[in-house]
Formats: structure tokens, C-alpha cells, sequence
């Protein structure tokens, strides 16, 4: 009787680690964390940022006393651990796209965003919104200004995304990117709502 039950357990068991599928879901927080660490040191002139830290999860604590969940930690685990989302938003590449973008935003655009000529888009970029607002013979400049910011822009989203192995999150990083642009302009500035609307903060 024993060995029967013992038989039907271990068929139960594999059949319910066959039918474990593992997801790999957007980590929607630990964007939102990274991206908001990434303007926030863009924006405010601040000094290059130190490593990004790992946002992945602590393992929840093993309970004792429960010998079929341990079972079950020990076959799963190993395939579950490796697609836990862990954004990595930190390369040599994205180093490089903060530092030219930093530069940009202190020597050029932060004084087109305070006259009003230039503003956040609704998808993650910058575009210019009034160019009356400038003297003529500046138009040029912000205007490349803006061009090589969008050039940037896009291979960092590109960027954070393949570095994680997930090009298919590109929009969704650039959504969360686009967001945290907006929520961190100055009084002030402006940027689109999401109908495309400019609006002043």
C-alpha cells in the first residue's frame, strides 16, 4: 500500500512540474526604479551614477515542516531563478549615452526647456515645441540639440532592452522612460499629454 502511494505521489509530482510554465513578465517597478534613477542624474546635474544595484527579489523565507513544498523548491527553482525579471539598465553603453546626455542637458537644453522652445513628447522624446521662442540664428542648434538627444534616447531604450535579453520590452521601456521625463520636469517646462497636447507644468 505504501509503494502505491508513493507511486501515485511521484506521478503527481512530475505531472505538476510539467505543467509549471514560467512566464517572464515586464518588471514594471523595477523599470520605474531605474528610470527614475537614470533622469533624476540627468536632469539634476548630478555626478555619474555608482552601479545599478540588483532589483531582484529576495527569495521568500523556507518554511519548515512542510516537506512537499521543499520537494517542490528543489525540482522548480533552478529553471524558475534564471527568468525572474532583473532590469539591467547599467552598460557601457547606456555610461555612455548618460554622459552625453548629462552634458547636453547642462550646456544645452535645459535653457530650451526654461524658454518653452523645446519640450518632453508623449513617446520618450524631445521635440521642439515654439521656435519663436528663439533667435534665429540659434534655431539651428537647438535643432540639432534635439536630434542628437532623440538619436540617444532611442539607442538607450534599445539598449536597456537588449541588455536584458528582452528586445520586446523596447516600448515598454520607453513608456515607463516617457513617464519619468515628464513627472521629473522643472515647473515650468513643457511636455504632451498623451493625445499630444503641450501642456506647461
Amino acid at each position: 500500500m505504501r509503494k502505491l502511494v508513493y507511486g501515485l505521489l511521484t506521478m503527481l509530482l512530475v505531472a505538476l512540474v510539467g505543467c509549471v510554465t514560467i512566464n517572464v513578465y515586464f518588471p514594471e517597478a523595477a523599470a520605474q526604479k531605474a528610470a527614475d534613477q537614470f533622469i533624476g542624474t540627468v536632469l539634476d546635474n548630478a555626478a555619474p551614477s555608482s552601479p545599478a544595484k540588483s532589483n531582484e527579489p529576495a527569495p521568500p523565507p523556507k518554511k519548515s515542516g512542510q516537506p512537499s513544498a521543499m520537494l517542490l523548491d528543489l525540482l522548480i527553482p533552478a529553471a524558475y531563478a534564471a527568468d525572474v525579471p532583473n532590469l539591467r539598465i547599467q552598460t557601457a553603453t547606456t555610461d555612455a549615452i548618460h554622459g552625453r546626455m548629462q552634458a547636453r542637458f547642462r550646456d544645452t537644453l535645459t535653457p530650451l526647456f526654461n524658454s518653452g522652445a523645446v519640450g518632453f513628447t508623449q513617446d520618450g522624446l524631445v521635440a521642439v515645441r515654439d521656435a519663436g521662442k528663439l533667435p534665429l540664428d540659434q534655431r539651428a542648434a537647438a535643432s540639432a540639440a534635439v536630434a542628437d538627444e532623440n538619436r540617444d534616447r532611442n539607442a538607450l531604450y534599445r539598449e536597456v532592452a537588449n541588455a536584458n535579453n528582452h528586445p520586446e520590452w523596447e516600448s515598454q521601456i520607453r513608456a515607463t522612460f516617457a513617464k519619468g521625463w515628464i513627472e521629473r520636469a522643472r515647473p515650468g517646462w513643457y511636455y504632451q499629454d498623451s493625445s499630444g497636447t503641450w501642456k506647461q507644468k
